[in-house]
């Protein structure tokens, strides 16, 4: 599939029924809090985007997932997910790691609120990242980081 920058992956409000593979572009999770856009994950190129609460218990999604450049995705449809999972041990267990990874990825973005300062969680995005900053918008990157603006860019004048 193929999306267009700001066009939605998945809408909050809708039941989840897949898991995107992002093969070029970048997504975002997002959600609306008093009118600001809060943005909870980003997704690159290699990642597996998806709303794990709402795929694995069709409730619908509390956010949205979408575009934030020209995106291209493989859609995993999740009945025919698990209709290859009854098939095959062998994508039953890919799909098993892949949930793990996307799960790993969501506890370690809500780790580094718990255990991190916000210039740790600052130095750990830049880090493990090194792109990060030149795709994404700095007040994107506040919100993603739980900071204001104003002191994104003093961190990012220290480095």
């Amino acid at each position: 599939m193929e999306f267009k920058k700001n066009e939605p992956v998945l809408k909050e409000g809708q039941i989840c029924n897949a898991i995107f593979f992002i093969s070029s572009g970048l997504c975002k999770s997002c959600y609306n809090l008093d009118g600001k856009e809060i943005n909870t994950a980003f997704y690159f190129e290699n990642d597996f985007a998806t709303n794990i609460q709402s795929l694995t218990k069709s409730v619908k999604s509390a956010y949205t997932i979408k575009a934030s450049e020209k995106t291209k995705a493989i859609r995993i449809d999740k009945s025919k997910l698990l209709e290859a999972y009854n098939q095959s041990h062998q994508i039953e267990t890919f799909g098993r790691k892949v949930l793990e990874q996307i799960m790993a990825k969501q506890e370690e973005h809500s780790d580094s609120f718990k255990l991190l300062s916000p210039k740790q969680r600052f130095d750990a995005l830049v880090s493990k990242h090194p792109d990060f900053l030149q795709r994404i918008s700095l007040t994107q990157t506040a919100s993603y980081l739980g900071i204001s603006r104003e002191t994104l860019s003093r961190f990012r004048a220290v480095k």
